[in-house]
């Protein structure tokens, strides 16, 4: 067995990243939402 998950910064910031967030519709409104809801931090990356 191999360990499931192998954390890669790089990786995941092009998954989940600002960028990323940008790029997409869906990603555009979950930006928006967290801004709305006054978040310190949009994205983890």
């Amino acid at each position: 067995m191999q360990p499931t998950f192998r954390p890669h910064r790089k990786k995941r910031a092009r998954k989940i990243g600002f960028r990323a967030r940008k790029s997409t519709r869906g990603g555009r409104k979950a930006l928006s939402a967290r801004r709305r809801k006054g978040r310190k931090r949009l994205t983890v990356v």
